[in-house]
């Protein structure tokens, strides 16, 4: 008994490693596979994130500080996340061989981390208990085990696509960097000896250096057209210049940036894909290698349905009786009673489909005034509401009132109209603001109107596929953006001051540094952009991801704009690039496939069963049958021999969405039809081809 438990906890690792598409070796005797559940238990899981969290946020309360907070305050909390890590490893190295454990670069980088930051925690301690400067040098290294922890294998991927793309990127950047410096040169012989002049008096493109940065700026279009009107205003013909500028750096090289890193994205993220499902059917295998069964002598191997349930079970605990036995019919389509491997594998793509449940519940009205319910009138009621041509007429009045909420609601016409519209949705709102806010809320009504066009439906459903991407593509933002703001308020904290617009300070006038006094920076009042803490940091960095415009050279050095050049190159040059071509690639699947009438293994199953909501909706829509209301709606909740069940069983399925649910299975449908059995025979000892899933196309 024990052994059989023993070969299904190995079974469901397996499987979930799959399903997650974890791909850590493990020793699999059985203590370690118990540590091995409990390591990647959901709860473990999200206490690792809490700590990165709140690691992260001690930049709040550190100085320079949001919200200051005593040293020993910040000092301990970072000691128990720092704690939390070491025992997270710890109890890793308990599951991983020794040798592939510090094999692990980031496992290694993980206890670097750690390492280095009690080091600075005691050194800054020490220094500011004695009354000595001191800097937290450690902070820049705190996103790092965000990227490192075994969970954050979509963000890892999203840095070696950068890794990957590097090579590539560099040859076009020095072509750039050639370009902008040859134009330079031209502008520095061009302009540089007319007597031109800025707009705030100072010379015009008279020094190499200057010109080099205002040019690379250009390309940020932060500085256009400023940059070229005093050529502009001297003569028409230093136009052409500008323009020819603007189309080889601006549109063409950046174009080139953005193609190189598709094209190179693209290449490794195939192989990657490739690796990750050839991974995934291994495990499969190992699984169902662990329950496998011959039926009869020489019979091929199977896995019984009483021991697929009981792996389903322990698999997903939640799962219902009846979408258990939903699964199970769409791999057993013949009623067998087992299953192969070939559909056993298959297993960890089927349940990662969303799949509802939807009861037949009686309706509170029929169950408390069942003759009211049942009455004429009543059906009537409910037949005009669920038909169609309700639905059309509802959105109609909607748009309508989109319309009315656009115009002028001073005009007494307007304003009535806006009232008497929304009575006939919910009368008895009082106040102007109420009402604002009940037609805006309203008025979001309209992105479904939107879906139900088929153009536009496949641009929504690759913003919503690509949702899971975001949030990836989002950490890596935070995780450079974290980088740059601790190296940021180390050089430019205080050197930059906001008050407040009360403020009598004659310092205001110059953001508090006399170095800025008369600059472009102050007049506009840009003071608030500064690096006095990590907020005002990010936000700083938010508004150089747009453009590449700063003071903070005015207040250092000259260097300080290599700071903000290399910010540049990495988020808007490299990051926004990768993050780009994975929308393109995304909206590519998304528009292909939507133009054809796929249905999945799954759809056909529940459509067989005639157990499909939409199909009953669509029917009483239609008005097909006044009756089947009363049905959907019976007391009849168990399937059984009554008139009501036979009409429309108590239990129906319909699929969440058609999108992908994770960044992996939007990876795997993007390449499953450049990916060919074959490329996984080396890996599989029985020499099994196994077709590429459809399941996860849903």
């Amino acid at each position: 008994m024990t052994e059989v438990c023993y070969k299904f906890d190995l079974a469901t690792v397996y499987v979930s490693d799959a399903q997650y598409n974890r791909n850590s070796v493990f020793d699999t005797s059985p203590q370690t596979v118990r540590l091995y559940l409990l390591y990647n238990h959901w709860f473990m899981q999200t206490l690792v994130y809490v700590f990165i969290i709140v690691n992260l946020a001690l930049a709040l309360f550190e100085d320079p500080a949001v919200v200051p907070l005593p040293i020993w305050a910040t000092s301990t909390t970072e000691i128990i996340c720092l704690s939390a890590f070491t025992v997270r490893m710890i109890h890793y190295a308990k599951i991983i061989p020794k040798d592939k454990f510090w094999k692990d670069p980031k496992n290694i980088c993980i206890i670097v981390v750690v390492t280095l930051s009690f080091i600075d925690l005691t050194i800054y301690g020490a220094l500011k208990s004695t009354g000595y400067f001191a800097i937290r040098w450690s902070r820049v290294l705190r996103p790092l085990l965000l990227v490192n922890v075994t969970e954050g294998r979509q963000l890892r991927r999203a840095f070696r696509s950068i890794r990957n793309a590097l090579p590539q990127i560099a040859y076009v950047f020095l072509l750039f960097m050639f370009s902008v410096l040859v134009f330079s040169l031209v502008a520095l012989k061009l302009f540089g000896k007319r007597g031109l002049l800025t707009i705030d008096g100072s010379p015009y493109f008279t020094d190499y250096v200057d010109i080099v940065f205002d040019l690379y700026v250009l390309v940020t279009t932060a500085n256009s057209p400023d940059v070229m009107m005093p050529a502009y205003n001297y003569s028409d013909s230093f136009t052409i210049f500008f323009i020819l500028y603007i189309v080889i750096n601006i549109y063409t090289f950046m174009s080139f940036f953005l193609a190189v890193v598709y094209s190179n994205y693209k290449k490794h993220l195939k192989e990657e894909v490739r690796q990750l499902v050839k991974a995934r059917r291994f495990k499969m295998c190992r699984a169902f290698s662990l329950l496998q069964e011959a039926r009869g002598e020489g019979g091929e191997p199977v896995v019984t349905q009483a021991k697929w349930n009981h792996l389903v079970k322990l698999v997903k605990p939640n799962i219902s009786i009846a979408h258990r036995e939903l699964l199970w019919s769409v791999l057993d389509d013949q009623n067998k009673g087992h299953i192969g491997k070939f559909a056993f594998v298959q297993l960890a793509d089927l349940l990662s489909i969303q799949v509802i449940t939807v009861k037949s519940q009686p309706h509170p009205i029929h169950i408390c005034f069942p003759s009211m319910y049942n009455s004429p009138v009543s059906r009537f009621i409910r037949y005009v509401v669920h038909h169609r041509m309700f639905v059309h007429v509802y959105d109609l009045i909607i748009l309508v009132n989109a319309v009315f909420i656009g115009l002028d609601e001073e005009n007494p016409v307007v304003s009535n109209a806006e009232w008497g519209d929304l009575v006939l949705y919910a009368g008895g709102y009082t106040g102007r603001q109420i009402l604002d806010i009940v037609f805006i809320l309203r008025v979001l009504r309209l992105i479904r109107l939107v879906d139900t066009i088929k153009r536009f439906r496949a641009i929504i459903n690759t913003l919503i596929k690509i949702g899971p991407t975001i949030l990836t593509f989002g950490q890596l933002i935070v995780v450079v953006y974290y980088i740059f703001a601790m190296v940021g308020m180390e050089l430019f904290k205080g050197k930059v001051q906001f008050f407040e617009p009360n403020s009598t300070s004659p310092d205001q006038e110059y953001c508090g540094n006399p170095l800025l006094k008369g600059t472009t920076f102050a007049k506009l009042n840009y003071c608030k952009n500064n690096f006095n803490n990590v907020v005002s940091s990010f936000i700083v960095l938010l508004e150089l991801t747009v453009v590449n415009q700063c003071g903070f050279t005015a207040v250092t050095h000259i260097s300080a704009r290599i700071f903000f050049i290399l910010f540049h190159i990495v988020v808007v040059i490299i990051i926004i690039n990768i993050f780009v071509a994975f929308i393109l690639e995304a909206f590519l699947v998304e528009y292909t496939v939507d133009k054809s009438d796929l249905q999945t293994s799954l759809e056909k199953k529940i459509e067989e069963l005639e157990l499909n909501v939409q199909h009953f909706m669509d029917a009483y829509q239609d008005g097909v049958d006044t009756g089947l209301v009363d049905a959907m709606e019976s007391n009849d909740n168990e399937l059984g021999p009554s008139e009501a069940a036979k009409q429309k069983p108590s239990l129906m399925f319909k699929i969440a969405s058609r999108r992908s649910r994770t960044v992996d299975g939007l990876l795997q449908r993007m390449f499953e039809t450049e990916i060919h059995p074959e490329d996984f025979e080396e890996e599989e000892p029985e020499n099994i081809n196994f077709s590429n899933p459809v399941f996860d196309s849903v």
